[in-house]
């Protein structure tokens, strides 16, 4: 059983490849969720994504890698409360005129506020209780 249960420390990092892939293989849709106020929305988009790769490559590795869950887990809270709490309230999707399609995104940026919140658990548990390297946080 500790076999299977140690699958959980390349798993989790591993699956951020997906939003990896996400920001490389559909700019258009990781750049749209780029805030108005800041410019350059691909720049941040593939910025993001390579913020990510050295992530999993740190966690994976296990140089860093407590510094890496908890910088990880600090942009993460920052994108459920810079980007999807106010998309979730309607701002910057065009509330004034609400439609089913509208509802429908405020839905799902709903779902993306309460998903970036325990993904950022599980980044602090990870980095409290999996991380091996604890040279820059302790």
């Amino acid at each position: 059983m500790d076999k299977i249960l140690n699958l959980g420390r390349w798993l989790f990092p591993l699956s951020f490849l997906m939003y990896v892939g996400q920001h490389f293989g559909k700019p258009d849709v990781g750049a749209a969720f780029v805030p108005d106020y800041l410019p350059m929305p691909y720049f941040w988009n593939y910025l993001t994504a390579f913020c990510i790769i050295a992530f999993i490559g740190s966690a994976v590795i296990g140089k860093y890698d407590k510094l890496a869950y908890t910088l990880m887990a600090l942009y993460v809270i920052l994108m459920a409360v810079l980007v999807h709490l106010p998309r979730a309230m309607g701002h910057e999707l065009g509330a004034e005129n609400m439609t089913a399609d509208l509802a429908r995104e405020k839905e799902l940026e709903m779902v993306n506020l309460f998903r970036n919140i325990m993904v950022t658990g599980a980044l602090i548990g990870f980095a409290r209780y999996v991380a091996r390297d604890k040279r820059i946080i302790r």
